[in-house]
């Protein structure tokens, strides 16, 4: 197909010009269309019974020629026939898709550049139930005429099929039920319509002359090829494959050529076979319409509907059978022969550039980037080439079968000059930053202001790649533009952010001031609510040495700002475990939360420190499963604040030892639930001192809820069900470990005041 310009360039490439089909298919969106019928008024789509019969209502039995006579006979052709006069074609975009259509066709039936294809419109046909046309072959209305175009309006209907016959060969066209059916064949090939068995059949029916062009002077390959480039970068705004969503005009273009090579062996002198010319001929072709080109290596992954090519269609649709796990699981072995699977549908395709040269090609880098599919031509589909690795997994129940083949290909890619840099950039290299900087270097800040202003559409997606946040921090303060500034900063996350970056963090703090900083910091951090990301590590061991930098270099109030931002990360990790009612998971979440209590303690000014002491102390004493871990482990480490906390773990600690022992016959456990009916009644059985077992006739719903409050809650209370009679009785019982429990934190109690006293100098609590 050729139906946009890199189409065109791969089929001008190609080593054999294809002959072209002698039918071919186009679908559209059916609001492209504006039709009205005299005597009806507007058509509207999908065309729907009762509009259908209205059609009907003012049609006549259709005619069809044979030799020179024009005859009716329905037991040749059985349906009803609009004349053009009754009909009227329109919209704002039907013009410019019946012209897309004609070029399109005119590319797939093969027939020469140079012509023009016009439509001349020849009538609508409506097929009701039983309705048919017989084998038949169009006859040539005018000199010009070389075929027909039947456009079928969406309907819901069954039958009907369109069945197209040429030398031996048939194709068979259904309409679709929601689109716009396009269907372009020659004028001399025999073609019939099947009955239709249900609803109605509706068409537009064309006959299409053909009108050679002034002839054009003879163009080089490499004009052409470069007409084609121009036309994708600069004419035509590509659409995604799926849908007409417009997603601007492209960045690049990317050949695919047909052999492997290595990262050293990728070289414009060293190109194997067919790749050699094809290569020259694209870079001929960049050179003339201003382009830049360098060589890539790329990966594809094309994933495709497809069965073993000796099974059953129906094999493994069967849900009667129970599953075994020693049976097949559906995987092929990582090299499958592609001869042993039959091909269906292509259902997507992944693209990645991971190597390029340079474009003197005296060097490369390597590279990630992402090619979207209307950025890619080939004249070989990969489907064509031995992958060297695929996957087969068969049907799982939710998708049907599907075979992965990754194939390895070198590319040539081509970019217009003046998007040069922004085409380089968005592979996520550090040569963006440095090229940035060289220009700022050489006086050229306007040129670098403007070139990292491109960067804008994509530079959030190029990761925190390692070693580019102290470059980004070079060139944002030295570009002077707040905006841009941030837009540099913005894909980094705070861990990637060390001491080695204080003097750019302080450079550019200094140049945009405290707001700014504020916000590029807080990017940093992502939202406050957001516990997806651990920065225990960073808080512990970053934070320390970055702030003391900052605040050598004069550069507090960023000190500041980061300290206080993970004191929010970490404020809201410590709300959320030491309100955790189950110890076993619980205790190990906040015993991490040890070194970064210590690490941001060190970090924070005397003010932060206050705030965080303050905030520990309106905790419950779940949260000494945190600071007594900080307090072993900062031993022999002074930081701010940590005598307070001392204090804090010797206040608790003394309360907890104080507390009289459990009576041996107090089986009362003090819980809230939700409030529900279900939690009221389990809250009286758990707050009785007397009763430890409670029988529950209890439906699923009922029982699952109640597990549920007593598993998140981390009571001392086992839940058996005895499934007999209707509903089944929950067992509930409470366990010695409500006992346990209080002489386990009294004797850690001790032996943790014991510590403290002894290492700290806090002062001991009577027991």
């Amino acid at each position: 197909m050729a139906k946009t310009a890199r189409e065109r360039l791969a089929r001008l490439l190609d080593d054999s010009e294809p002959a072209g089909s002698f039918a071919a298919q186009l679908l559209a969106p059916a609001h492209l269309l504006q039709l009205e019928v005299s005597g009806v008024g507007p058509v509207r789509l999908p065309v729907r019974a009762p509009l259908a019969k209205k059609l009907i209502a003012v049609a006549r039995s259709a005619m069809f020629g044979r030799g020179e006579q024009t005859l009716s006979d329905t037991n040749v052709r059985d349906t009803w026939e609009l004349t053009p006069d009754q009909i009227t074609l329109g919209g704002p975009d039907w013009t410019a898709l019946m012209n897309h259509a004609l070029e399109h066709f005119r590319d797939e039936l093969g027939l020469p550049q140079t012509s023009r294809l016009r439509a001349e419109p020849h009538s609508m046909l409506v097929y009701g139930k039983g309705q048919f046309f017989l084998p038949h072959q169009d006859s040539e209305k005018d000199d010009a005429m070389v075929g027909t175009l039947v456009v079928s309006l969406p309907s819901a209907h069954t039958g009907g099929e369109l069945v197209i016959d040429h030398a031996g060969e048939s194709t068979a066209y259904r309409a679709s039920k929601e689109e716009l059916t396009f269907v372009a064949f020659y004028a001399d090939c025999r073609h019939q319509v099947t009955p239709v068995r249900s609803g109605y059949r509706v068409t537009l029916t064309f006959n299409l002359l053909a009108s050679p062009a002034t002839p054009a002077p003879e163009a080089s390959p490499a004009t052409e090829l470069a007409h084609c480039l121009s036309e994708h970068f600069i004419t035509t705004p590509a659409t995604t494959r799926y849908g007409t969503r417009d997603v601007g005009l492209p960045n690049r273009l990317v050949f695919l050529l047909d052999h492997e090579y290595t990262q050293r062996g990728l070289n414009w002198r060293r190109l194997k076979g067919g790749d050699v010319e094809r290569a020259k001929l694209v870079r001929a072709a960049a050179e003339q319409a201003g382009c830049e080109t360098v060589l890539a290596l790329a990966q594809v992954k094309e994933t495709w509907d497809a069965l073993p090519s000796d099974s059953d269609p129906w094999d493994g649709y069967s849900y009667y059978e129970d599953e075994d796990e020693d049976e097949d699981d559906g995987h092929s072995s990582p090299n499958e022969d592609p001869s042993d699977f039959q091909l269906n549908e292509l259902i997507d395709d992944e693209i990645t550039l991971g190597w390029w040269t340079s474009p003197d090609g005296t060097g490369g880098e390597p590279i990630s980037l992402h090619v979207p599919d209307y950025e890619v031509c080939a004249t070989t589909p990969s489907v064509g080439l031995a992958p060297y690795q695929s996957e087969y997994e068969g049907y799982m129940g939710n998708y049907g079968n599907t075979l992965d083949r990754w194939y390895r290909r070198a590319a040539v890619v081509v970019w217009p000059q003046d998007k040069a840099f922004a085409a380089r950039a968005e592979a996520g290299s550090q040569w963006a930053l440095h090229e940035l900087r060289d220009r700022i270097e050489a006086g050229d800040l306007e040129g670098a202001r403007a070139a990292a202003e491109s960067l804008t559409p994509f530079w959030k997606r190029i990761g925190t790649q390692a070693g580019l946040l102290g470059a980004a921090l070079d060139v944002a303060a030295s570009l002077d533009v707040a905006g841009t500034a941030a837009m540099l900063l913005e894909p980094f996350r705070v861990e990637t952010v060390t001491q080695e970056h204080a003097g750019g963090l302080a450079a550019t703090a200094g140049r945009y001031g405290e707001d700014w900083t504020r916000s590029v910091i807080d990017g940093w951090f992502g939202p406050t609510n957001h516990f997806g990301t651990d920065l225990s590590e960073w808080v512990g061991n970053s934070l320390p040495g970055l702030c003391e930098t900052l605040r050598t270099t004069g550069r507090p109030e960023v000190a500041q700002l980061l300290a206080a931002r993970a004191w929010r990360w970490m404020g809201g990790r410590l709300r959320l475990w030491t309100t955790t009612a189950r110890s076993e998971v619980r205790q190990p979440q906040l015993e991490m939360m040890s070194s970064p209590l210590v690490g941001l303690l060190e970090a924070a000014d005397d003010k932060l420190c206050d705030e965080i002491t303050g905030a520990l102390r309106e905790c419950g004493d779940n949260v000494l499963e945190c600071l007594m871990p900080a307090l072993r482990l900062a031993d022999a480490r002074q930081a701010a604040g940590l005598d307070t906390v001392a204090r804090d773990c010797v206040e608790r600690l003394g309360t907890i030892i104080a507390r009289p022992l459990r009576d041996e016959d107090d089986w009362s456990i003090e819980w809230t639930g939700c409030g529900c009916g279900l939690c009221d009644t389990l809250g009286t059985f758990l707050v009785s001192r007397s009763q430890r077992i409670f029988e529950w006739p209890l439906a699923t719903d009922g029982r699952r809820h109640v597990h549920t409050q007593i598993d998140s809650g981390g009571l001392p209370v086992r839940h058996q069900t005895r499934r007999q009679g209707r509903p089944y009785t929950l067992t509930l019982t409470k366990t010695n470990e409500l006992f346990t429990r209080a002489t386990n934190a009294r004797h850690k109690a001790v032996t943790d005041l014991a510590w403290l006293t002894s290492t700290r100098g806090a002062p001991s609590t009577r027991t």
